[in-house]
C-alpha cells in the first residue's frame, strides 16, 4: 500500500488555511453577486507606513519664522519654497494661506486637499508612551494599547464591538500576512491580491477540472471542497479548512480585475488599493481593510525635493491614494469611505551627518475621504523653535492622541461608542470634527480580559499593569547625563562608553 506523505506548508495551504491566512467565517460559503450599487455602511481604510515616515518633509511650514526654523534644521534635505522642485501651498477654501506646504511629489494628495476631502492632523500619535523601536511602535498602534501588549487588535476590536452584523468579508487585509491589528480576529481575511488566493500546490493541471483531464475526474480545488462539506464536520482543523475553503471560493465568485482602471499608477501599492476598491464595491460587507506601505526608515541619503528614494515613496504613495479616491467618488462609494494613514512615528527635526532623519516623536496623520471636513488642519502645532522643542529632546512633540482620531471615526462613521472596548484605558475623548455624523456619548466601561483582547484588564475587570513602562517625553539632553557623569579609565571602558554615546545620538 503507497503511503502520501503531505509536508506542513500543503498541509495548511489545502486544509486549514484560514488558520495562515486569516479565518474568514461561515458567512462566506454564500458570497453574494457583485454589485455596484452604493453600499449601506461605511468603510474605513487604514493605511500604515511602516518604518516612520519624515512626515516634516510631507507637510512642512513654508512662510514665517517656522520656516527658518525648518531651513536651519535640515539644509541639506529641505523642501524649497521656489523653482521647478517648490511646496505645493495649502489654502483653505477661501483662499487663506495656513503657512504650510505639501513636498512637491504629493502633486495628487493636493489635488484632494484643494477638493476639500483631505484633512491633516498635526503633532499626531501616542501621547502617553514614548519609543523609539519600529517594532514596539508599530505594535502599540496595532494594538490600540500603548505601552500594553493586548491579545486582540483595535480593528478586531472595532469590528467586533460594533454590532455590525453579518457579512461576507468584513475585515481585509490586501498584504502577505494579517497586521496586528486584526489581531484574534476569525472574521479577518488576508490576501495579497484575488488572482493568488488559490490552491497552488501540485501539479498546474491538477488543481481544478479541465476538458483535457479524464472523464469523472475531479481537481484539488473540487476535492477539498467535497471533503470539507462533508456532514460531521467538528474538529478545529476541519471548521478552519471548511472556512478556508468557502473564503476561496467566495473570492473567486467575484469578478476581480486585475486590470488597473486607467490614471492609475501601475505599482504595488496602487494594485492592493485597487483589490480593496473592488471589494467595496462588491458589496461584501467589507468594514475595515488594511494595506502597508514601507521603505520610509530615512536614515541615510533620503534626497532632496527634486530627487532621491523619499521623494519616490511619496510620488508613489500620492498618486496612489489620489486614485483610489478619485475611483471611488466616481463610483459612489466615496460617501461611505474613509482613508487613515498613520506612521509610527516622525522623524527628528534636525538632519542627521548622512543626510537623512533620525527616528522622531510626532507625525501628521492624514485622513481623506467623502465623510472629511477637509482642507484643514487639525490638533495643535506649537512650531519649530528649538527652545519650544527642547522640552521634548527636540522633537516635534505629540499634542494630539492617535486615539482620539480614531475614536471620532468609530462614534461619527461606524455608529460605535464602546471606546472602553476598543482602546482600554482611553478616557476624555472629545471631537475634534474632522468627520460628518453624529456624535453618541462614548462608553467607558471597565470590561472583562475577554472583552479587552485578553491584556488589557483581568478577569475582574481592573487594569493590568503595562508590559512596559508609560513614560513621558525626556527632556533635552537627559539621556547623556548620566553618561558624561561617568569616567572611563581602561580602553575597553572608553570604547564602551563611545558606543553608548553613539547610540544614543543616532537612535
Amino acid at each position: 500500500m503507497a503511503h502520501i506523505k503531505i509536508d506542513r506548508r500543503d498541509f495548511l495551504k489545502g486544509c486549514c488555511a484560514a488558520a495562515a491566512v486569516g479565518a474568514a467565517g461561515p458567512s462566506l460559503f454564500f458570497s453574494e453577486d457583485a454589485q455596484a450599487a452604493v453600499n449601506g455602511y461605511d468603510t474605513v481604510v487604514h493605511v500604515f507606513l511602516r518604518g516612520g515616515i519624515d512626515g516634516l518633509n510631507l507637510v512642512l511650514p513654508i512662510t514665517g519664522n517656522d520656516r527658518s526654523f525648518y531651513e536651519q534644521a535640515r539644509p541639506n534635505i529641505q523642501v524649497p519654497v521656489s523653482g521647478t522642485a517648490a511646496a505645493l501651498p495649502m489654502t483653505l477654501a477661501n483662499g487663506t494661506q495656513t503657512g504650510f506646504g505639501l513636498h512637491p511629489s504629493a502633486t495628487g494628495l493636493h489635488d484632494v486637499w484643494t477638493a476639500g476631502k483631505l484633512a491633516v492632523v498635526h503633532s499626531c500619535g501616542m501621547q502617553t508612551v514614548v519609543t523609539r523601536s519600529h517594532f514596539d511602535a508599530q505594535a502599540f498602534l496595532d494594538l490600540g494599547t500603548p505601552g500594553t501588549r493586548s491579545a486582540s487588535g483595535w480593528l478586531t476590536r472595532a469590528f467586533q464591538s460594533g454590532g455590525t452584523g453579518a457579512a461576507t468579508l468584513p475585515m481585509l487585509a490586501v498584504g502577505n500576512g494579517t497586521p496586528l491589528g486584526m489581531l484574534g480576529a476569525a472574521e479577518a481575511l488576508s490576501m495579497s491580491s484575488p488572482s493568488d488566493f488559490q490552491l497552488n500546490s501540485g501539479a498546474s493541471q491538477w488543481r481544478a477540472y479541465t476538458s483535457s483531464m479524464p472523464a469523472g475526474t475531479k481537481g484539488m480545488t473540487e476535492m477539498m471542497a467535497e471533503i470539507w462539506s462533508s456532514a460531521g464536520i467538528s474538529t478545529g482543523v476541519e471548521v478552519a479548512g471548511q472556512r478556508a475553503d468557502g473564503a476561496m471560493r467566495a473570492i473567486a465568485s467575484q469578478p476581480y480585475s486585475g486590470t488597473l482602471p486607467a490614471g492609475w499608477p501601475d505599482t504595488s501599492f496602487s494594485r492592493q488599493l485597487w483589490t480593496i476598491a473592488q471589494s467595496i464595491r462588491f458589496n461584501l460587507g467589507l468594514r475595515y481593510a488594511t494595506v502597508d506601505l514601507g521603505g520610509w526608515d530615512t536614515h541615510d541619503n533620503q534626497g532632496s525635493a527634486g530627487g532621491g528614494n523619499y521623494a519616490t515613496r511619496i510620488a508613489e504613495l500620492s498618486s496612489a491614494l489620489a486614485a483610489f479616491y478619485t475611483e471611488m467618488a466616481a463610483g459612489g462609494e466615496g460617501a461611505r469611505v474613509t482613508v487613515i494613514v498613520q506612521s509610527e512615528f516622525g522623524r527628528r527635526v534636525r538632519e542627521n551627518g548622512s543626510r537623512g532623519t533620525d527616528h522622531g516623536y510626532g507625525n501628521p496623520l492624514l485622513v481623506l475621504g467623502g465623510p472629511v471636513n477637509g482642507r484643514r488642519f487639525y490638533g495643535q502645532w506649537l512650531g519649530l523653535d528649538p527652545q519650544v522643542l527642547s522640552p521634548y529632546f527636540g522633537d516635534i512633540p505629540v499634542t494630539t492622541d492617535y486615539r482620539r482620531v480614531m475614536s471620532e471615526l468609530l462614534i461619527r462613521r461606524m455608529g460605535n461608542n464602546k471606546l472602553g472596548a476598543v482602546f482600554p484605558g482611553y478616557t476624555g475623548y472629545s471631537p475634534l470634527g474632522i468627520f460628518q455624523g453624529s456624535d453618541i456619548a462614548p462608553q467607558y466601561a471597565q470590561f472583562h480580559a475577554a472583552a479587552a483582547g485578553g491584556a488589557a484588564f483581568d478577569t475582574s475587570g481592573q487594569p493590568r499593569p503595562a508590559s512596559l513602562p508609560v513614560n513621558p517625553q525626556p527632556e533635552y539632553g537627559e539621556s547623556l547625563r548620566s553618561l558624561m557623569q561617568e569616567q572611563p579609565q581602561t580602553r575597553h571602558e572608553r570604547l564602551r562608553w563611545v558606543d553608548r554615546l553613539m547610540s544614543i545620538l543616532r537612535v
